[in-house]
């Protein structure tokens, strides 16, 4: 016996598939592409939310600043957290004004609140608490007589009313009921 009669053995003939007629060429094969990722971020539900708890966990960080995406709501936030002493200020900044820190990052589109936070004797965070109240799921709203006290009146109560937000304090001076947003302390 030779090696080229052992080595050329006949080959089975191939399979015939029976969706594919003779001499059929075979279809296309379909190539799925991942979606790129959207340099934007994720997507937030309930905005209001998502600005109280980077509060929160930016104090909690010993952070100085965090940045938030804008709205007008969360601008009116920022305003009334400022007059009630529980934030050092705030800013609202557009895209083109920022720079990427490192190469690899991306920078959210629209513009950014930048909100500068306050610390008490430079350790303590003068928010030491901050909870989302009306929520998206369940809807809390306080009649002009049933304002809520947060801490015995030393907490505050942000709240949506028809004159716009406003604290608890101030709905109750002007009579006005609303959404109970958070509450602040």
């Amino acid at each position: 016996m030779t090696t080229e009669a052992a080595t050329t053995a006949p080959e089975p003939p191939a399979p015939q598939r029976p969706d594919r007629a003779d001499g059929e060429a075979p279809r296309p094969r379909r190539v799925i592409v991942p979606k790129a990722r959207s340099p934007r971020g994720v997507t937030v539900n309930d905005p209001v939310g998502d600005m109280l708890t980077r509060i929160r966990n930016a104090s909690g960080a010993r952070h100085e600043n965090v940045m938030i995406p804008s709205s007008r709501v969360k601008i009116e936030i920022a305003r009334i957290l400022k007059a009630e002493g529980f934030i050092a200020g705030y800013a609202t900044e557009a895209a083109s004004e920022r720079k990427a820190t490192k190469e690899s990052e991306v920078l959210p589109a629209g513009t950014q609140l930048v909100v500068k936070l306050k610390y008490i004797g430079g350790k303590t965070a003068a928010v030491s608490g901050i909870r989302r109240i009306s929520r998206p799921g369940l809807r809390v709203y306080a009649r002009k007589t049933e304002m809520p006290r947060v801490l015995g009146g030393l907490g505050i109560a942000i709240v949506s009313t028809s004159s716009g937000l406003m604290t608890g304090r101030e709905a109750e001076k002007k009579a006005l009921g609303g959404e109970v947003l958070a509450y602040v302390w």
